[in-house]
């Protein structure tokens, strides 16, 4: 036909040759884009596995750090507890300081009233004619010696209270020096039983429970009918307790029950050995 251009025997293959090398250039382009794809895959799991770890990391901190703050708060507790109960104890033992105190000047107010009865009812003045009859033979005086004059009642009643005053202002070891004075210069004096005791008395309110019980055993070996005897009792238990011979005291206690059974000692003997 007039109009129609003849076709080349070598179009087709010209059109193949083209798709050919197009195909050829995406596969390229495909290839080189792999890389960068699998490479950006690959730093979003480092990334993702670096935020769990710290997050993991974090985590693991923040568990110690809660740790670490139960701790301090358990200890801040006990802090307080102890403290709780050391002021507890600090005021139990302000009680019991405050109830010995209160015990021991009850004991002394006891002594000192009843020395106060007992003296109420120990001879006063002597006449003249009642006056010790002059010593003969060795005890007689050397010649020429004068005679050392007896001590009054009267003024041995006022040595005596001058002692007693001694111990009733708290100062024992005066008292202990005037009483142990009084004794060794009035061996023979209606006071020297008292003397004696509260020479003990003395002894016991300095805590010096061995002499105390010294003193008060010369009570019981030289007047053991006195007025006086079962208290020395009392002191000398009071004394062995302390010293923690507490066997030795309940002994005494019983002695005292036994030997004085009608004293105030020994009611306060029964009291305490009912409670043991």
């Amino acid at each position: 036909m007039a109009g129609l251009r003849p076709t080349s025997p070598h179009a087709p293959a010209a059109r193949l040759s083209r798709t050919a090398a197009i195909l050829a250039a995406l596969l390229v382009a495909g290839l080189s884009a792999a890389p960068a794809a699998h490479a950006g895959m690959f730093d979003d799991d480092e990334a993702r596995r670096q935020i769990l770890d710290l997050k993991s990391e974090s985590r693991a901190r923040l568990d110690k750090l809660e740790a670490a703050n139960r701790a301090q708060l358990e200890l801040a507790n006990q802090l307080d507890n102890l403290k709780s109960e050391v002021a507890q104890l600090r005021g139990q033992v302000e009680m019991l300081t405050y109830e010995l105190q209160q015990a021991q000047q009850r004991q002394k107010d006891f002594y000192l009233d009843l020395d106060t009865r007992l003296r109420k009812l120990e001879p006063q003045t002597q006449t003249a004619g009642d006056t010790a009859p002059a010593a003969s033979g060795g005890d007689a005086p050397a010649a020429g010696a004068p005679a050392k004059p007896a001590a009054t009642p009267q003024a041995e009643a006022k040595e005596y209270e001058a002692a007693l005053t001694l111990f009733k202002g708290g100062k024992y070891k005066e008292a202990a020096n005037a009483f142990d004075a009084f004794g060794r210069a009035h061996p023979q004096s209606d006071f020297a039983p008292s003397a004696q005791f509260w020479l003990g008395n003395s002894f016991y309110a300095q805590r010096d429970c061995k002499k105390a019980i010294s003193a008060e055993q010369v009570v019981l070996s030289k007047w053991p009918d006195h007025a006086k005897a079962p208290d020395a009792l009392l002191t000398i238990a009071n004394c062995q307790q302390e010293l923690g011979d507490h066997k030795g005291a309940n002994q005494t206690l019983d002695r005292l029950v036994v030997k004085y059974p009608d004293s105030r000692a020994a009611q306060s003997a029964k009291d305490r050995l009912k409670k043991k």
